[in-house]
């Protein structure tokens, strides 16, 4: 339920973003009311996130003092792999937003990533006085790992060569325990760290001159986990006796990059972009337990 509350959140500054596609023409000129605006409905949304969060999420969890939770090993690390995706799309969109006000690269890449950030370290202190969780080292490691991967690529080449990307789709253990896992469609796609995939999309011809290849048909490498039930144990036995054993699994796979289709219409450019969030179904190979499997169209 937390992770729907910071995916809503995701989407309300891309829809954000789609309101002001007529006038998304970025600049070099610094434009005071946008650089305003922007940090006004990011403040906002910052604290009217945190404020929903406390009354709904938190309102009934058990307090406590301070305390630290290590849950590095918990879920196959895919809950990490949220965190570092979260932190990266936040650090993004704030970004881009400042930039649009007319704030150089830099300024804007650092801005973005500070919000994320921080963001990001409210949500733990939140955990911190919660008995049921507590403030995650490893989980503070991921958030700034992810909003890192994103500055880095502005500073060095002021766009962003290598996107996260971020595919779900019902899996066969959810109902094992749904309490956990998610009891409706979609819990499920947002809980159950079966159905989930983290990809890292790259078009390989981008450091390549005159290469004729299309720019936004990308190459994308995939992590997921398999049968994972509960989150600090890797194996599970339902009520009939049946055992189930976590895997990793590993997918290769083909992309778009929607930010590189070739549109001369500013407004298309800017819906096509907010696309990128996501990773299009296509084929692909899977490695799990060692084994090699083709997919024929993986969600």
């Amino acid at each position: 339920m937390k992770q729907l509350f910071i995916l809503n959140t995701l989407l309300i500054l891309s829809f954000n973003g789609l309101s002001q596609a007529k006038v998304f023409d970025f600049s070099d000129t610094l434009n005071t009311p946008r650089a305003i605006g922007v940090a006004s409905v990011s403040g906002g949304i910052w604290a009217g996130s945190m404020i929903g969060l406390s009354n709904l999420w938190y309102k009934d969890v058990p307090k406590s003092k301070f305390h630290t939770f290590d849950d590095h090993k918990n879920w196959l690390q895919m809950d990490k792999a949220g965190h570092f995706y979260t932190a990266n799309k936040i650090a993004l969109l704030t970004g881009n937003a400042f930039r649009w006000s007319g704030m150089n690269v830099k300024t804007a890449a650092l801005i973005g990533t500070g919000i994320s950030l921080g963001y990001q370290t409210t949500l733990e202190l939140l955990d911190a006085y919660s008995a049921e969780w507590g403030f995650s080292w490893s989980d503070v490691a991921a958030n700034t790992l992810g909003a890192g991967f994103y500055l880095g690529q502005e500073l060095l080449w002021q766009e962003q060569h290598f996107l996260l990307k971020f595919s779900a789709h019902p899996s066969e253990f959810a109902t094992l325990r749904p309490s956990v896992l998610g009891s409706s469609f979609a819990e499920r796609l947002l809980k159950d760290y079966n159905g989930q995939t983290y990809w890292l999309s790259f078009n390989p011809t981008q450091f390549i001159q005159n290469s004729k290849f299309p720019a936004w048909i990308c190459l994308s490498l995939g992590y997921s986990a398999h049968a994972k039930i509960v989150g600090d144990q890797d194996t599970y036995t339902d009520n009939t006796g049946k055992k189930y054993v976590a895997q990793r699994e590993f997918l290769f796979s083909l992309d778009i990059d929607f930010s590189r289709i070739p549109v001369k219409r500013p407004w298309l450019k800017t819906v096509l972009k907010q696309l990128n969030y996501v990773k299009i179904p296509f084929p692909a190979l899977l490695m799990r337990d060692g084994k090699l499997t083709a997919v024929p169209l993986y969600f």
